[in-house]
């Protein structure tokens, strides 16, 4: 019973692999709407989908990364200035999309761009911290979506949304996880509702992977300001080592986790635009497979259990 189990396993692998291959024709008429385009991801996207011959909007924040970006790519390639949280950037943005790809409709829009601080424990927050992570890292993704929506309905084509495998599981406090589950739920309901117009709706879920959102320098900076505005009454509460005893705990669980192949996040994103038969979610890094997938799928006790142990813990914890 176990070897037939098995077999069928690897015949789904198989199948699933080869049913993959597909790729879709005529890539030089295809438009691809790139957000956060000045380095990662977004960076690297938009130059392998030039080589492949995709006609690439690749949408920066800053002059320089379009200037960068433009040195390094075809004529085929056009930049666009995009600050996904002011209303006008993004209306001035699609303007220039339907004048480029006219009727032809766009093929894919590539919600990319994203922030990871501030973060730390929910009761160092305040609201406005939540609302700032949450304008990029949702209402961003559901403003740009929407403002292209008509377009890529009119190509039949892609929404490739990049969430996060803390999309699914909470490992830390703050926005950071609030905005990713939120982009998951977006994803989900946009999916069945362009399932009806032809539109493929995809969803990324990477692990930890070296880009400027992961930078511990960055990260160490977060809990110093975070921790400097805090009242003393908290400060007590967590002890007033805490930073340094919270560092040691990102060296660990961050550092050593951390893939600098940026490359698979990258063919999970191309796979997604360019496949016949795109996969629903990508799941690329070990980490995310292998760790905090399943993790999520634990009883909450469980999960729980295994994210404390490697946390750094209050001088006031009761555990």
């Amino acid at each position: 019973m176990f070897l037939y189990i098995l077999g069928l396993v690897a015949f789904w692998f198989v199948f699933r692999w080869y049913r993959e291959l597909a790729r879709v024709p005529n890539k030089g008429q295809k438009y691809v709407y790139i957000t956060g385009c000045d380095s990662g991801f977004g960076n690297l996207l938009a130059r392998h989908l030039d080589k492949l011959g995709f006609r690439v909007i690749a949408a920066c924040y800053t002059e320089k990364g379009e200037d960068e970006l433009k040195k390094v790519s075809t004529e085929r390639l056009n930049t666009v200035h995009l600050d996904v949280v002011s209303t006008d950037s993004v209306s001035k943005a699609t303007a220039f999309i339907k004048t480029l790809v006219g009727e032809k409709g766009l093929w894919a829009v590539v919600n990319n761009a994203g922030v990871s601080v501030p973060s730390g424990p929910c009761d160092w927050m305040t609201v406005d911290d939540y609302k700032s992570m949450l304008d990029v890292n949702l209402i961003g993704v559901i403003g740009v979506t929407l403002s292209v929506l008509p377009l890529i309905k009119k190509a039949r084509g892609r929404v490739v949304n990049v969430a996060s495998v803390f999309g699914r599981i909470s490992a830390f406090g703050g926005p950071y996880c609030v905005s990713k589950y939120g982009v998951e739920a977006f994803n989900d309901s946009l999916r069945m509702n362009m399932s009806f117009f032809g539109v493929k709706v995809l969803c990324l879920e990477p692990g930890f992977f070296k880009t400027s959102v992961t930078d511990l320098h960055l990260l160490r900076k977060n809990v110093r300001t975070l921790w400097d505005k805090l009242p003393e009454e908290i400060k007590d509460q967590y002890g007033h080592d805490y930073p340094e005893r919270a560092n040691v705990t990102l060296e660990k669980n961050v550092a050593t986790l951390l893939d600098g192949d940026l490359m698979k996040v990258v063919s999970c994103m191309e796979h997604a635009i360019s496949a016949v038969h795109p996969r629903t979610r990508y799941s690329p890094g070990w980490d995310a497979k292998f760790l905090w997938l399943p993790m999520s799928y634990l009883p909450t006790w469980i999960a729980d259990k295994m994210l404390l142990k490697d946390m750094a813990k209050p001088t006031g914890s009761i555990l």
